[in-house]
């Protein structure tokens, strides 16, 4: 392809920004990035969690603790307590909330000099093993031994985190213990630095004749992280900006420079970087305050003293004159050429029209919005929020004062109305300190790459004694203290139902489900396409991501958006492929509408549905290309990141009618097909379409909705929806299914009547057959998998299937594929489509990998796995099962799959009676070879063997 340009002009003060951020000015800009939700647990208590938080006084002492404030944060229904250590000087944030989904977060400042990932590196190995629990892996372990909500760590270019959250008052206690001994006590143990890191290792372990290459999760991670374009650009663009310090290197490591890493240069960064002195640890919920106090200082912080860590990062130098560079990618690059538009756009800001009040108030309004919708993730969330100001040195709890910054904002803008002209002309457009980067595509690029990974190769090669010859042979070869939660004891045997209710309106089946929503209603319609000609279904992905950006009604495109944005929380449109529950050949297809909006908003939210249905508009051919060409790069962009569903969804997509379609919407045909309507000169054609598919889809004859709101709000949102159902009736237009599907029928309720239904169809001429899809992409590793056609979600064998998964990946297909082969990650899943799949991610092995499946299936065969595995899936399991639901998604499973309560109950009592004897069953029954019918798709760099091989399908 042409060698199109990306660029972009860039203007930094770092003194001055920094100010604004303190100040709260361009918060618009990214003060609430990641403050989206929250949840409240709402269960009856003599006092909230943030009442009696609100009774700590400054100055008091508690286990050698001083409180240094509290705070009152009603915008965020939480009190704020912040804390020092008195012997180490660590900073301590606690958020008490009436949550029952409790966080922990440890964050150190990381701050490296070069690009060899030491931080990075670190963060892998210290979760390799630690002085209380040096067994291999602690971390991955308790994953499967733990009630855990989320567990993970993150490295930043200059912090890095540790945060976790579980709902269990002891789960809590174990998993704080794990990662407290984990960041403070690690082994960091030579054999962890090679499999987490880097090293040499024959490409044939067990034969020392074979070449040497290079291995290692993070070196393989990254490699898969720079074969994309935009994380490319972006890398090299901070580098550039900021080249003074920290910010003029990998934190994550560059692939080239991670083997000149030591394994003591990864001991001295933990020992100046991992202490006390730099951390700052984060609490949230309703767990008491006191308890995680007594015990960080107990198991960690009694055992320092206080040190001066040389950590902070001093003031990028300002330059006086605009800089200019350039990078190249690989080529395959596909974006258009923004500098034009960045062009428009200042002169748009700067210009007496920038700024409109209904812009400004429709950004005020997404504020008010990201307060009241509530998730089930608001700690994560807050944690990674206000984890970059706290790292250098900023008042956490100044940043979630949100109404009095904008109260602050408004004044502003009141007492100088060019008041954001002014900033964007004084820290944009008259700013020096100003990089122009452009990125264009060089054919050569992979073969350069190639090139330069191999004489550093070489190199290592060339310095290595006999000795280290020996030692790396040897090393090849080398490739339960945890606290294990009694699943009875912990675990409630039955579920919290959910109440909901189904009432016909105009024909149309509505769902409505009463819930805390915090002044917020939440709408979704499901749109079946049984009717839609077979020539425009690969189109439904692109119907999806245009039909509420091309304007409709008397709204432009841009007035639709900005309307959208002052009255909704957003609406989207999206394809749903519903497989059924009982049977693998039925399935349910359509797309589904979600929106949001404040209880005020309720009439404005249903006017632009409505105006959507009746008079979109498809009459702008140069807009419907900006939002092609958004939608093709973001398909190829998403590759590099999520390469391990590209190749599940391809490989699954001959084992069922369901799998099918999902790979012709969301899969590699997709990609392909994306890719060539964005490069088609004329696109009126594709215009022409969309009416036809409006007309099939956006048809209340083949709708349902369902509403989630408060109970003092519900019948306003009926007598709405039932509004919206009579000002789209027009629509109405009884169509028949195209081709000799059979329609089977699925009550939602059976109370309200066969109209309120699930439609569901098969395809009769549709045969399970086997296929091995390999595509050669532009990458340096491999993501594989394979999926074998199982069993429905109803059947008796699923729970089995589903522990078996779990139980493969931990206890055996991690160390094979993670451990021993070098991937960044792998495993095996039981999905809800009734497909058993295996998978590898970032994987520098191909069809290796596939024999590491095929062992993970004698091993369960054979039964090399204990009842203490078998009980720790369960708990992984289950804690995935009955994770928080948030109010806005209560109901959903019924609305959108008829997953009833009792259907899920049910799964759960077959989940605590899996035995061993039908984990060996299931695993011979099938996925024994012989027994099953199996896809593989591998997407990777050229394998010449794989070419040659005629079993093979290459793409």
């Amino acid at each position: 392809m042409s060698a199109e340009k990306i660029c972009a002009s860039i203007f930094f003060d770092i003194d001055k920004i920094c100010t604004l951020i303190s100040k709260k000015i361009f918060f618009e800009i990214g003060l609430f990035r990641g403050v989206c939700s929250f949840q409240s647990s709402w269960r009856s208590r003599g006092s909230s969690a943030g009442e009696r938080a609100l009774q700590y006084t400054v100055g008091q002492k508690i286990h050698r603790f001083t409180v240094k404030q509290v705070t009152a944060v009603p915008d965020l229904f939480l009190t704020a307590v912040k804390l020092s250590h008195d012997a180490t000087g660590a900073q301590y944030l606690h958020a008490a909330r009436d949550d029952s989904n409790n966080l922990f977060s440890v964050q150190f400042r990381t701050t490296p000099m070069d690009s060899t990932g030491v931080p990075h590196i670190l963060e892998h190995t210290v979760l390799c093993g630690s002085q209380r629990f040096p067994c291999r892996d602690p971390f991955f372990k308790m994953l499967n031994r733990s009630l855990s909500t989320f567990m993970n760590a993150f490295t930043a270019s200059d912090y890095t985190m540790y945060p976790f959250s579980t709902q269990n008052a002891k789960d809590f206690q174990n998993l704080l213990s794990v990662y407290l001994d984990a960041v403070f006590f690690p082994c960091l143990r030579e054999l962890d630095f090679w499999q987490e890191g880097w090293r040499l290792e024959h490409e044939t372990p067990t034969h020392p004749s074979s070449r040497l290459v290079f291995k290692g999760v993070v070196f393989n991670e990254m490699k898969g992280v720079f074969s994309d374009n935009e994380r490319l650009y972006a890398q090299h663009l901070q580098n550039k900006l900021l080249p003074d310090h920290t910010y003029a290197v990998v934190s994550g490591g560059e692939p080239l420079a991670i083997p000149d890493l030591t394994w003591e240069q990864l001991k001295h960064f933990h020992a100046t970087h991992y202490h006390p002195s730099n951390a700052r640890f984060f609490t949230y919920g309703d767990l008491p305050l006191e308890q995680h106090l007594q015990q960080i200082e107990e198991e960690a912080l009694s055992k320092f003293e206080r040190t001066e860590p040389n950590t902070a990062v001093p003031p990028q130098t300002h330059w006086d004159k605009p800089r200019v560079d350039h990078v190249t990618c690989r080529p395959d690059a596909l974006a258009p050429d923004p500098m034009k538009q960045n062009t428009l756009c200042m002169s748009y800001l700067l210009g007496e029209t920038g700024f409109e009040e209904e812009q400004i108030e429709a950004l005020l309004h997404k504020i008010e919005i990201q307060m009241k919708h509530q998730s089930t993730s608001f700690g994560l969330a807050l944690a990674s929020y206000i984890a970059s100001c706290w790292n250098h040195d900023g008042d956490p709890v100044q940043l979630l004062k949100i109404s009095e910054n904008v109260s602050r904002f408004r004044q502003c803008l009141k007492e100088n109305p060019r008041y954001l002209q002014d900033k964007v002309q004084h820290y944009f457009k008259d700013n020096t300190h100003r990089l122009t980067l452009t990125m264009s595509p060089d054919e050569s690029f992979l073969e350069k790459q190639a090139e330069a990974e191999e004489q550093k190769l070489h190199q290592k090669i060339q310095n290595l004694s006999d000795a280290d010859h020996k030692d790396i042979y040897e090393k090849d070869g080398l490739m339960s203290l945890l606290l294990l939660l009694q699943v009875c004891s912990c675990w409630p045997l039955r579920m919290q139902k959910t109440i909901s209710y189904i009432y016909c309106l105009g024909g149309v089946p509505v769902q409505y489900c009463e819930q805390p929503t915090n002044g917020m209603v939440y709408f979704r319609a499901m749109c079946n396409l049984n009717s839609l000609p077979e020539d425009l279904k690969i189109y439904v992905p692109l119907f999806c991501s245009v039909i509420t950006k091309l304007g409709c009604g008397e709204l432009d495109y841009r007035q639709q958006a900005q309307r959208i944005e002052l009255k909704t929380g957003g609406m989207s449109v999206s394809p749903q492929i519903i497989p059924d529950t009982d049977d693998l050949d039925l399935y349910e297809q359509g797309i589904i509408l979600s929106s949001s909006c404040l209880e005020r908003n309720l009439p404005d939210m249903f006017q632009l549905w409505s105006d959507i249905f009746n008079s979109p508009r498809f009459d702008d051919e140069q807009r419907l290309r900006v939002l092609v060409m958004m939608s093709a790069q973001e398909l190829s962009n998403g590759i590099s990141y999520s390469g391990h569903m590209y190749a599940m969804t391809r490989a699954a997509r001959s084992l069922t009618p369901t799998a099918d379609l999902q790979e012709a919407f969301s899969g590699m045909d997709q990609v392909k097909f994306m890719k060539r309507i964005a490069e088609m000169t004329d696109l009126t054609s594709v215009l022409r379409k969309l009416p036809r598919i409006k007309r099939h889809l956006l048809n209340p004859e083949n709708m349902r909705c369902a509403v989630n709101a408060t109970p003092q709000k519900m019948s306003e949102a009926a007598g709405e929806v039932e509004r919206f159902i009579g000002n789209i009736a027009a629509n109405r237009k009884e169509r028949k299914p195209v081709r000799p599907t059979v329609v089977e029928v699925r009550p939602l309720d059976p109370q309200a009547g066969s109209s309120a239904s699930r439609k569901l169809i098969s395809e009769p001429h549709f045969k399970p057959c086997q296929m091995k899809t390999y595509f050669q992409l532009p990458f340096n590793v491999n993501f594989v998998s394979e999926c074998v056609r199982a069993v429905p979600f109803t059947h008796a064998d699923y729970a089995s299937l589903c522990i078996l998964a779990r139980m493969m990946t931990a206890k055996f297909l991690h160390g094979e594929i993670r451990e021993k082969g070098g991937a960044y990650g792998g495993g095996a899943r039981m999905g809800g489509g009734g497909l058993f799949s295996f998978y590898s991610y970032r994987d520098p092995n191909s069809t290796q990998t596939l024999s590491a499946f095929r062992g993970g299936v004698e091993w369960a065969r054979a039964a090399k796995f204990t009842q203490q595995d078998i009980d720790e899936a369960k708990l992984s399991v289950f804690s995935a099962v009955d994770a928080p639901v948030a109010p806005s998604d209560k109901g959903l499973g019924r609305f959108l799959n008829g997953i009833t309560d009792e259907i899920k109950q049910r799964y759960r009592e077959r989940l605590f009676a899996v035995t061993d004897k039908n984990l060996i069953d299931v695993a011979g029954r099938y996925l024994g070879v012989g027994q099953q019918t199996c896809g593989v798709a591998i997407l990777g760099p050229e394998n010449e063997s794989i070419r040659k091989d005629p079993s093979w399908v290459v793409k």
